[in-house]
């Protein structure tokens, strides 16, 4: 196994990396310099906390009777009822003690599953009281023991399994069992290895066409953040759980390891299991530290974005969304801004019944820094009603893109080419702690053709990059009534190119 040398080294540039001072324009509380225009359109609304409940959410989860229920870093569940009124006027009930760091819950037949550390946890109320009574062990088939061995989980998928990633002993070492995989636990409790190759991964779920993803840190193997497709038998990137494959049934390990430096196209070409990130989030400009996700399926109820995935950012403080689409038989797509300006760290986030939007999160004294300056918060974003004006999804064709917008855009500004800012740019595939953006290049917008509805643009390049985000900067745009974008710039990550 490729064995890094130059560890100590390497984590201490990890320290100076995650404790560094925020740059640019990331004054606290405003990312892109749009939380005043955002809140028009979805305001951000505090759940009021009392000072005996130390919070700290992690795990989120809308029970049958339309309770939220909040596992927290300390391994309480809380129930809160009355979290989706306007205004807010929450009771807090705690359920359950004990655990370790809940950063993921679901409901199932009657139980709570929660994901922390060490295993999944199935906790029962028996008697019939709103406490917990049992606590059993559903799985603890990987292991645990070091600080970075973070958990996440999704909530059920059609079979009933719970898909879990789980973060590396550190940045570099997988000392402990599956660490650096994703595993899936059935409802009986068995657990099977998915797929190797991770960091330190936050969320996991589904896109739109069911497909399952898990979020990924920036660090080693990994320039920027990303989201990954979790492919049973896939390589996703970071060599350190090589080791595990022998605990496996029927899996081997890759029979090549990656060249460090490298680029991930050219290693994609000599590692046949190796899958790449299918959405980029380009470092500091969309988000440092992304976290739990989940799937909009609101029917309407949270605006012109049901289909969409919504991450949040630990570090920013800031949610982003994401879109997948599958070409060539390879997953990729694009990200954008949604809303910045939380209050906290978010570490998950959960939509209501209602089609609003739950956040929650904390800080914590381990040398990462947030954005946001309280020590823990529960914030709601609702949809005002009114439809913002915004790039809604980039799609891929063979000379160029078509961008979806969520308004009639305006025919001449769309028309024009020079309305159209597109530059491209790599990563370093390396054992090293994340990457600068390299080998840039900067296309020609050739052509801009609007639909005849008006909703949509096609643009064609001169050129397409594979293995490059596409860079898109729209400033030029204006809808038929003449808004300008609310958030002008997106992010595409091209794995392949369609025929």
């Amino acid at each position: 196994m490729f064995r890094h040398f130059l560890q100590p080294i390497l984590a201490a540039l990890l320290f100076i990396s995650a404790a560094a001072p925020l740059h640019g324009n990331e004054s606290l509380g405003e990312m892109w310099g749009t939380a005043k225009a955002e809140e028009k359109y979805y305001p951000i609304v505090d759940i009021p906390i009392p000072t005996t409940v130390p919070l700290r959410p992690g795990g989120l989860e809308f029970l049958p009777d339309g309770r939220l229920a909040v596992g927290t870093r300390r391994g309480d569940i809380y129930f809160i009822k009355g979290i989706t009124a306007s205004p807010p006027a929450p009771e807090f009930h705690l359920f359950a003690s004990g655990q370790d760091e809940i950063f993921s819950l679901a409901w199932r037949e009657g139980a709570m599953l929660a994901t922390s550390w060490g295993e999944l946890t199935r906790i029962r109320d028996l008697d019939g009281d709103e406490v917990a009574d049992s606590y059993e062990a559903l799985s603890a088939g990987w292991g645990y023991g070091e600080y970075h061995e973070f958990a996440f989980a999704s909530k059920p998928d059609p079979r009933g399994d719970i898909w879990i990633a789980l973060g590396l002993s550190s940045s570099y070492v997988s000392n402990n069992l599956f660490r650096g995989w994703v595993v899936r636990v059935t409802p009986q409790g068995e657990m099977i290895p998915v797929c190797s190759g991770l960091r330190s991964p936050a969320g996991v779920g589904p896109d739109a066409n069911g497909t399952m993803f898990t979020v990924e840190s920036q660090g080693p193997w990994n320039g920027c953040n990303s989201l990954k497709p979790v492919i049973p038998g896939a390589f996703l990137g970071h060599p350190a759980s090589y080791n595990w494959y022998p605990f496996t049934r029927d899996m081997k390990a890759p029979a090549v390891e990656p060249a460090t430096p490298s680029r991930m196209a050219t290693e994609r070409a000599r590692i046949k299991e190796l899958v790449p990130p299918a959405v980029l989030f380009p470092y500091i400009k969309m988000g440092r530290s992304l976290s739990g996700f989940r799937l909009a399926e609101t029917g309407g109820k949270f605006g012109p974005f049901d289909g969409q995935i919504f991450i949040g950012d630990y570090t920013q403080s800031i949610i982003v969304r994401a879109t997948t689409e599958k070409v060539n038989g390879v997953w990729q797509g694009a990200c954008y801004p949604f809303r910045e300006g939380l209050a906290t760290g978010i570490m998950n986030v959960e939509f209501s019944p209602q089609g609003q939007l739950i956040a929650g999160g904390f800080t914590t004294n381990r040398q990462w820094p947030v954005r946001g300056e309280r020590p823990f918060a529960l914030q709601r974003i609702d949809w005002s009603g009114i439809t913002p004006f915004e790039i809604r999804e980039i799609r891929i064709q063979p000379d160029g893109f078509v961008i979806d917008f969520t308004l009639p855009i305006d025919p001449a500004t769309a028309a024009d080419t020079a309305n159209y800012k597109v530059s491209t740019y790599t990563h370093i595939y390396h054992a090293g702690y994340g990457s600068p953006e390299v080998d840039h290049t900067h296309p020609t917008v050739t052509a801009a053709e609007p639909a005849a509805d008006g909703m949509s643009v096609r643009i064609r390049l001169d050129r397409i990059t594979r293995d490059h985000i596409h860079d898109f900067d729209l400033s030029g745009v204006t809808s038929r009534t003449g808004e300008d974008l609310l958030h002008r710039k997106a992010y595409y990550t091209v794995n392949e190119i369609p025929q």
